[in-house]
């Protein structure tokens, strides 16, 4: 097989439908790569108000009000993405309407994220 060929199951994929299978994959791992983190976060308020002050005051900081917004945007394409295939199991598979339903949980997790931007205060 050469390079220019792909295999008849790659080829005949929808690069929509397989852009927005990747997105949903690459979210839910960041999203379960966050947990430890929020849940040490947690810990750290359990423990007293000096090491959670500590934490509060780093997080004014630029980048984690971009990491912060990135998250935001992990979490709403996972969840677009999931009622998405939620509906596509229950009102079944509809090849021509496919594109419209990745538009639009494209832009509802660019539009969630977009929101919590505008609100962070810095």
């Amino acid at each position: 097989m050469t390079a220019g060929m792909l295999p008849q199951a790659r080829r005949s994929r929808d690069p929509a439908a397989w852009h927005a299978f990747v997105v949903h994959r690459v979210s839910g791992l960041l999203l379960v790569l966050f947990l430890p983190a929020h849940f040490w976060v947690l810990g750290a308020a359990l423990q007293g108000p000096a090491g959670l002050d500590a934490f509060l005051t780093w997080t004014q900081h630029p980048m984690v009000k971009v990491a912060e917004t990135l998250l935001v945007l992990a979490l709403a394409a996972h969840l677009a993405g999931g009622l998405r295939l939620l509906f596509v199991e229950f009102a079944g598979w509809r090849a021509e309407s496919q594109k419209t339903w990745l538009a639009t949980a494209g832009f509802v997790a660019i539009l969630c994220a977009l929101l919590f931007a505008l609100n962070v205060r810095g």
